[in-house]
């Protein structure tokens, strides 16, 4: 009796394979999560800011032309950062210098709809509990804060690899 196997090999596109997900074990610092936070704000606020002090230093202070630019490319720098780049790499500007990433809680990407909830009904959530949904990413085992519960998302530290 002749035991035979089938060698044939399929060959498949690189895909990326979570294996062995534990949020509690990658879940991101509380106090990092803080700083990705506190790098989005200053980028975003900088702009208007930087505006006021050049209409300051060169327009002699009318402010109407400049600083109404510099707010509007802030809305424009805030839209990215909070919806367009999360919703393309799954990070923002801040998280992407702090090495964060929002993925889904069960380790896969999260969708472009998931990030959307996330950042606006859940931020709103968090606004309205006048920041305590954010507090709780401090105190829960797995890290998550209210508006991550909300679109079924967690953000961790660590970056993705391409199995091969």
């Amino acid at each position: 009796m002749s035991l035979t196997t089938d060698r044939s090999v399929q060959t498949k596109p690189n895909r990326e394979v979570v294996v062995e997900f534990s949020a509690a074990a990658l879940r991101a610092p509380f106090a990092l999560r803080c700083a990705a936070l506190f790098i989005d704000y200053i980028l975003i606020v900088a702009v208007p800011v930087l505006g006021l002090v050049i209409d300051r230093l060169i327009g002699g202070g009318t402010g109407k032309f400049s600083n109404n630019t510099a707010w509007f490319i802030a809305f424009l720098l805030g839209v990215s950062d909070l919806l367009i780049f999360p919703a393309l790499s799954g990070q923002t500007l801040g998280m992407m210098m702090c090495r964060l990433r929002i993925v889904r809680a069960d380790g896969g990407d999260p969708s472009v709809a998931r990030i959307i909830i996330r950042n606006t009904l859940g931020f709103l959530l968090t606004l309205l509990t006048l920041g305590f949904g954010f507090l709780l990413a401090a105190f829960t085992t797995n890290g998550r804060a209210l508006h991550d519960y909300v679109a079924g998302t967690i953000v961790i530290f660590g970056s993705k690899r391409i199995l091969k």
